[in-house]
């Protein structure tokens, strides 16, 4: 296997972690919702992790995370994204946690069931999913 692909597979262990420690003030939060387009509309109460982003993160022993060798190779890694149905970002509300305003660490019943608002700390695997698929769609592309 590739080094830059076992590289950024191993990103993907820490990559809920990383995700959500890498939104600053939304650190706390312990929701997303999964973007299947990054070019809508934007604001400053949400932060938003790409899929290139989140492969980025370094693992948790400190390695450098995955940066496509090209740009093509980003296009790639979201092409591969697009054919496996999959998010090519999140997003985290910044101002507080949805369906839990007060901090109770409350969940939606409705939630982690990768259709919508989703937890870091549930079963979700489509943060994991996502780096691991954009980094293997990456890697394929000969730059």
């Amino acid at each position: 296997m590739n080094r830059m692909l076992r590289r950024g597979l191993l990103a993907t262990a820490a990559g809920t972690a990383a995700v959500a420690m890498a939104a600053g003030s939304a650190s706390a939060h312990h929701c997303f919702i999964p973007m299947y387009n990054l070019n809508g509309p934007s604001s400053p109460n949400w932060f938003v992790v790409s899929a290139e982003m989140g492969a980025s993160f370094p693992d948790e022993e400190g390695n450098p995370g995955y940066v496509a060798a090209c740009p093509g190779a980003a296009d790639a890694g979201y092409a591969a994204l697009e054919e496996a149905g999959l998010p090519v970002g999140i997003k985290i509300f910044d101002k507080m946690t949805i369906g839990d305003p007060k901090g109770k660490g409350r969940m939606n019943p409705n939630g982690a069931n990768g259709k919508g608002l989703e937890y870091f700390g549930a079963p979700s695997p489509l943060p994991d999913q996502m780096v691991a698929t954009y980094v293997a769609g990456a890697e394929s592309y000969d730059c």
